[in-house]
């Protein structure tokens, strides 16, 4: 295994600022500067491609509910983990050395500020499975928030880090570590996202052994909201695609093997 550059947090309100080197040229920069392009790799991982940058969440081992999918370490120049569980934190196979974000804290890149927020990955305080970090940040001008594998209510406090984001990408399948399709809705009521994502949810490429709720449990919780999809499991958005009132869930098509 590759030795990579694990960023610490070493406390609350600290900036870890980062020089890092962008790998596009500059015509790819401009290109890219005014739209974000996310593409689904499968569970909670993908690649949030825009702004001249190439961002990477969440990584897996291929196995138990993410087994049928391909392996998702692509080219990155950031990728955040949100846990350090296979389905969440695999950083073995991934190419490059991109800088890794592991630990909850406000990162400084340029032009470009990222914050994980510490929340328990469980419903016993983080007692089974330790912590879940939810990712917020800006990329060519849309505000994303990553929601890993959350599993507790909200507090007041990470509601106000977190703010209103654009993009909202929830765990809407239960089990013993993330949203249910019910904790879900009501985590999305408090955020008021313009566009939902659900994430970490019963697809084909699961095992017998994954113990996920399917995705039309959460859709018929939310039935009303308009939904989108994106059958080659990307889609480009702008700032000015984002619905002007209201929201809309954004489902994708994911990859198989």
């Amino acid at each position: 295994m590759k030795r990579r550059k694990l960023l610490g947090y070493a406390g609350s309100g600290l900036a870890a600022t980062i020089g890092l080197g962008l790998m596009h040229r500059h015509t790819a920069q401009a290109q890219q500067a005014d739209r974000l392009t996310l593409r689904s790799l499968g569970h909670t991982a993908f690649l949030f491609t825009g702004g001249g940058r190439r961002i990477l969440s969440n990584p897996f081992r291929p196995l138990g509910c993410t087994a049928g999918f391909p392996n998702p370490a692509q080219p990155a120049d950031i990728v955040m983990i949100s846990s350090r569980l296979f389905d969440e934190g695999y950083l073995n196979d991934l190419p490059g050395n991109p800088r890794v974000l592991a630990e909850p804290g406000v990162y400084d890149f340029e032009n470009m500020r990222i914050q994980g927020v510490l929340t328990p990955h469980d419903r016993e305080g983080g007692r089974r499975f330790g912590n879940n970090t939810i990712w917020k940040w800006t990329q060519a001008g849309i505000t994303i928030v990553h929601m890993g594998g959350a599993a507790t209510p909200l507090r007041v406090e990470e509601q106000i880090l977190l703010g209103r984001p654009d993009v909202l990408l929830v765990p809407v399948g239960g089990g013993p570590k993330a949203y249910t399709a019910e904790e879900a809705v009501q985590a999305i009521q408090v955020l008021r996202p313009r566009v939902v994502i659900p994430t970490h949810y019963l697809t084909t490429a699961a095992s017998d052994t994954c113990d996920l709720s399917p995705l039309d449990t959460f859709l018929t919780l939310m039935q009303g909201t308009p939904i989108t999809r994106a059958p080659q499991g990307s889609l480009s958005i702008r700032p000015s695609d984002l619905p002007s009132e209201g929201m809309r869930i954004q489902v994708y098509q994911y990859p198989l093997a």
